[in-house]
């Protein structure tokens, strides 16, 4: 594998769940998230007012159901995992990096690579 065009993170081993870590790749500062065993990087910068999103808490989706009129909304966990900004709770899924109440906004993504036991993230070049 040529490594030409990925920016070198750590090592994997060295991530818990809900672990993150910023690298600067091509001056953006990306945060790489580790989740349920698998590893993911978004560019480090809410799109709804700039603050450090992947510094944000890891969790499962929380979703409510409404049930009829009159009666208590359901809530319940989902498999799905998010991370949300810590400076306004705006929360991005993780596989697809949009944003859970308006899937019109995303959060820019990179490619995550993990080779030999080390995560990388791949610049796009």
């Amino acid at each position: 594998m040529s490594i030409d065009n990925l920016v070198l993170v750590k090592a994997a081993d060295e991530f818990d769940d809900g672990d993150h870590e910023l690298v600067d790749v091509d001056g953006v500062e990306v945060g790489v998230v580790r989740a349920d065993g698998e590893f993911y990087a978004f560019r480090n910068q809410c799109p709804h007012d700039g603050g450090p999103v992947c510094k944000g808490p890891v969790s499962q989706k929380l979703v409510g159901e409404f049930v009829e009129p009159g009666e208590r909304v359901e809530k319940k966990f989902v498999d799905e995992m998010i991370i949300s900004c810590p400076w306004h709770g705006w929360s991005f899924d993780l596989e697809t990096g949009e944003n859970v109440a308006d899937d019109s906004i995303i959060l820019p993504s990179y490619d995550v690579v993990v080779d030999d036991g080390v995560v990388y993230v791949d610049d796009g070049n």
